[in-house]
């Protein structure tokens, strides 16, 4: 994944640390960040919730968060920026599919990030089965974090 190489020279050219929460994607992200080159030097890991009270204990979501938002997906970002205290994090949350959730379609996908300075969040709409929208996250969030990476 030509993204990943370019997250981890970024990372390590600039000496950041970045971090991942993971609910849709159950830890596929930080197995595709983890596999950048010297990824000890600048992933300082990942965190996959799936239930809503390891997300309020472990990741500071404020109880009662629609779990497919971009308050969800915020929040969860913060939460890995400070539990792991690196400059990015990015987290992922949504519906895979193959059908909807709490009124939400299949391929409804909200991407977080949170830096030092500031926090947002990018919705996705993917068409396709479980595994495409799977794939299609992953590939988006990397994006998200090598592009935030640059900016800092």
């Amino acid at each position: 994944m030509d993204d990943v190489t370019q997250l981890s020279d970024t990372a390590r050219a600039r000496g950041l640390r970045v971090a991942v929460a993971e609910s849709l994607t159950s830890g596929t992200l930080a197995g595709a960040v983890g596999a950048g080159e010297q990824a000890s030097e600048w992933f300082a890991g990942g965190i996959v919730a799936y239930m809503m009270d390891t997300k309020e204990r472990v990741l500071g979501l404020e109880p009662g968060t629609d779990p497919c938002s971009a308050s969800c997906a915020e929040q969860l970002a913060r939460g890995a920026r400070e539990l792991f205290d690196v400059d990015i994090a990015v987290s992922t949350t949504g519906v895979g599919g193959p059908d909807a959730e709490n009124g939400h379609p299949p391929g409804t996908v909200y991407l977080g990030w949170a830096t030092r300075a500031a926090v947002g969040h990018r919705l996705l709409r993917i068409d396709g089965d479980p595994d495409r929208v799977l794939a299609a996250t992953v590939e988006a969030a990397v994006r998200m974090l090598t592009f935030h990476a640059a900016e800092l």
